[in-house]
């Protein structure tokens, strides 16, 4: 088996199977973007969820005054 058989082989394996989904997203991007770009819906919706649980604990935390303010890096800032 030669080095460019076995290229050629992954370049088959990787157009014809592992790039078949991305095929048929980019032809249903013509009939409907939203659809398309479901993945991308489901990250943001995620992503938000969870920098809105964060910032909920972060004031959850901060309200309970638990945290010692008094020191800082510098003397200068406070």
């Amino acid at each position: 088996m030669s080095w460019k058989g076995f290229f050629e082989g992954i370049q088959a394996i990787t157009e014809a199977i592992l790039a078949n989904p991305l095929n048929s997203i980019r032809a249903l991007e013509l009939e409907n973007w939203f659809l398309a770009n479901g993945l991308n819906w489901i990250f943001l919706v995620v992503g938000f969820s969870a920098f809105l649980y964060w910032m909920l604990q972060l004031k959850k935390y901060n309200d309970e005054g638990k945290e010692d303010r008094s020191a800082t890096s510098h003397s200068y800032l406070g």
